[in-house]
């Protein structure tokens, strides 16, 4: 397994591998030649960025079997998903703020992120499986109220899209096995969700493939793959951690 994270140091970004404390920095281009500088930093030494920057993350609803189970939802017979801007993208120990114009609830949702490694469309699945670069942690964070507060339109874009409401990270991990992995949610150390990759009805090539019938993923984009049970709302001051076996820890308080 190898974990690339990206990095700011002296003002300046880049990227490299992880392994402990210790980054190794590259050049070039993380999804296409990426080579070694020779050079070694320590976590200490940097702050950490989201470890990629996507044209876009798409976000599933209603692809966890245990979710729909206790909704009475079905599995849906194509993909449901929505897109979160950049304007979203949140890296790793950042402020998930809520917006001055909504007062109701703030949720999390703890989502296993597919990011894709190269051009991908109209692929079947065993040539999206090869699109598929690793994995990260999402955080899809959810403005609850506004998603039905117009009954003729449900609002998943404005409800998922505020600033800072897209947090991933912190490692893109790659050569991982997912079969037995879990996706977790801690609220202040507290487990809140607690769910397998086996829990969702679409699993990474399959998803990527049905995606890519519906629009050009790009490397770097990230298929956020839904949420099981659990989602709660946040309160001012606490932490939030999504925590996959395999990747790691995204961990982000959460602020007025």
């Amino acid at each position: 397994m190898t974990s690339w994270i990206r990095f700011d140091k002296g003002g300046n970004a880049g990227f490299g591998t992880l392994i402990g404390d210790a980054i190794a920095v590259f050049d070039g281009d993380m999804f296409g030649i990426a080579t070694p500088t020779g050079e070694t930093l320590t976590l200490a030494d940097t702050s950490l960025l989201t470890p990629c920057v996507p044209s876009k993350i798409v976000a599933l609803w209603n692809n966890s079997k245990s979710a729909a189970e206790k909704q009475g939802l079905e599995q849906p017979a194509d993909p449901l998903f929505f897109l979160k801007g950049a304007n979203t993208y949140l890296a790793p120990g950042g402020t998930i703020r809520k917006p001055k114009s909504y007062d109701g609830r703030v949720i999390y949702e703890a989502e296993l992120g597919i990011v894709i490694g190269k051009t991908c469309k109209d692929a079947d699945e065993a040539t999206a499986a090869k699109c598929i670069f690793g994995y990260t942690c999402v955080n899809d964070v959810t403005a609850l109220q506004v998603l039905d507060a117009d009954p003729t339109f449900p609002q998943w874009a404005r409800a998922k899209s505020y600033d800072t409401f897209g947090p991933f990270g912190p490692v893109i991990a790659t050569e991982i096995d997912l079969a037995s992995a879990t996706i977790r949610a801690e609220l202040n150390g507290r487990e809140r969700q607690n769910y397998s990759v086996s829990d969702l009805f679409l699993q990474p090539a399959d998803l990527v493939s049905r995606l890519s019938q519906f629009m050009t993923l790009e490397p770097g984009d990230i298929v956020s793959c839904g949420t099981g049970t659990g989602a709660l709302p946040m309160k001012p001051g606490v932490t939030i951690d999504v925590i996959i076996d395999g990747i790691g820890t995204l961990s982000n308080a959460y602020e007025d």
